[in-house]
C-alpha cells in the first residue's frame, strides 16, 4: 500500500470550494501525495472555468465522467467506475467532502476494500431524512476513519450515533478557507451586472441576492409559485438578483411561472462562477437562499441571510451567525425581510476556527495519523 497517496474525491459544485484549500495544503506536505478524482457528477466546460480554473484546482488525475441520473443510478455508476481506480492507485486513504452522491458512493467502495475514509465536513445534521444529503451525511460518517468537523456542536451529533470521539477532529470550515483566499479577487458586482439594463440603479439602491435549487422547493409547483410570488412582492421594495440554477429554470418553465418573474424587479442571470457569486454576495443588502453553503458564507461575510427551508444542518449560522430560518411560508419570509430592512438584520459573529486555516489543520492531523497508525489501522 502506498502510504503517502491521499485520493481526494470531488463530484458536484459544492465540493469544489471545499477541495481547493485541501489540495493547496497537500502541496505543502512533504509526506503526502495528492491524487484528485472527479466523478463527473456535475460537469460542463463552462463550469470547469467557473470553478476549477478560478479556484486553481489542478486537472483531475482521473475523471470518471459519470454525468447526471437518478440518485440510485448515479451512485451505482460512480461505485462501478471508482473501484478500478482504487485498485490501480492503491491510496493510503481517500478523502471525501460534503454530502453529495459522490461522497457516499466512493466512501462505500473504499470502506469495503479496507481503504480508510477521511470525511471533511462531518457531523452536520438537519435531522430531516427526506433530504437525500442527510442520508449521505449519516452513512458516510459511519464508515469514516477520520472525521473533520466545522463546528464543535457536531461532536454531540456523532457521539449520539456511536462514533468514537477519538476519530473526530474540530478543524474549522474549508469553505471559509476558500472564501478568505478568494475575497480580495472576487468580481465586483458592476462587472457581473454590466450587461443588465438597469444595473446602475440596481447597484446604487442596493439589491437582495436570491438562490433556489433544492428539490423540495423547486420540484413542487405550488411551493415554487408561492416562493416566486413572495419574491415578486419583495422586489417592489428591494430589487432582486437571481442567478438561476438550471434545475430551477426547468421547473419554472414546466410550471409556467416565467410571467411571475417577468413582471417583477427581479434580474435573472445564468449560473455564475465562484468569484462572481462571491462578489454579489459580499455586496448584497441580504441573501435569500435554500443553500447550505451560502448560509455559512453569509455568516463569514456578515451579510444577513434568510433561509427558505424548514431546517438547517448548519445551526451555528443561526446561533452565532447572520442566518434566519423561515421556511417557505410567505408571511414568515416577508416578516423576516421587513425586519432585515428595518434593523439591518442579524449582525452575528464569525464562528471559532473559521479563520482560513482549516485545510492546514486537516493535513497536520492526517500526517500524524499516518505516522502513528499501523497498517491494519489504516
Amino acid at each position: 500500500m502506498n502510504t503517502s497517496t491521499i485520493m481526494c474525491v470531488v463530484g458536484a459544485r459544492p465540493n469544489f470550494m471545499k477541495i481547493a484549500p485541501v489540495m493547496r495544503a497537500l502541496k505543502t506536505s512533504s509526506i503526502l501525495k495528492p491524487c484528485l478524482v472527479h466523478t463527473g457528477q456535475h460537469y460542463d466546460a463552462a463550469m470547469k472555468h467557473a470553478f476549477f480554473d478560478q479556484l486553481d484546482i489542478p486537472e483531475p488525475d482521473v475523471d470518471l465522467g459519470v454525468g447526471s441520473g437518478t440518485h440510485a443510478v448515479q451512485t451505482a455508476e460512480i461505485m462501478l467506475r471508482f473501484e478500478p481506480v482504487l485498485d490501480e492507485y492503491k491510496p493510503a486513504a481517500i478523502l471525501v467532502v460534503g454530502d453529495v452522491n459522490s461522497t457516499i458512493a466512493c466512501s462505500l467502495v473504499a470502506a469495503k476494500k479496507g481503504i480508510p475514509v477521511i470525511h471533511v465536513e462531518a457531523g452536520l445534521r438537519s435531522y430531516d431524512r427526506e433530504m437525500p444529503e442527510e442520508i449521505n451525511r449519516v452513512l458516510t460518517d459511519q464508515i469514516s476513519d477520520l472525521l473533520f468537523i466545522t463546528e464543535s456542536d457536531a461532536v454531540a451529533n456523532l457521539e449520539r450515533e456511536g462514533i468514537d470521539r477519538t476519530r473526530v477532529h474540530f478543524v474549522g470550515n474549508v469553505m471559509i478557507d476558500t472564501l478568505r483566499h478568494q475575497l480580495d479577487s472576487a468580481t465586483l458586482p458592476e462587472k457581473t451586472l454590466s450587461h443588465v439594463a438597469n444595473s446602475e440603479a440596481l447597484l446604487e439602491n442596493g439589491y437582495a441576492l436570491l438562490t433556489l435549487h433544492r428539490p423540495s422547493n423547486v420540484d413542487d409547483s405550488d411551493i415554487l409559485e408561492r416562493l416566486l410570488k413572495t419574491m415578486q412582492t419583495i422586489s417592489t421594495q428591494l430589487p432582486i438578483v437571481f442567478p438561476v440554477h438550471p434545475r430551477t429554470q426547468a421547473c419554472i418553465e414546466k410550471s409556467g411561472l416565467n410571467d411571475v418573474l417577468d413582471g417583477a424587479a427581479i434580474t435573472r442571470l445564468t449560473p455564475l462562477g465562484y468569484k462572481e457569486m462571491l462578489g454579489l454576495m459580499a455586496n448584497a443588502r441580504m441573501v435569500l437562499t435554500d443553500s447550505g453553503g451560502i448560509q455559512e458564507e453569509t455568516t463569514a461575510l456578515g451579510v444577513p441571510c434568510i433561509t427558505l427551508r424548514e431546517n438547517t444542518e448548519r445551526p451555528i449560522t443561526v446561533e452565532q451567525g447572520t442566518n434566519t430560518i423561515v421556511g417557505t411560508d410567505s408571511e414568515a419570509i416577508l416578516a423576516a425581510f421587513n425586519d432585515t430592512m428595518e434593523t439591518g438584520g442579524k449582525a452575528g459573529q464569525v464562528p471559532d476556527k473559521w479563520d482560513g486555516k482549516a485545510a492546514q489543520r486537516i493535513i497536520d492531523v492526517i500526517e500524524n495519523w499516518l505516522n502513528m497508525a499501523t497498517p491494519h489501522q489504516r
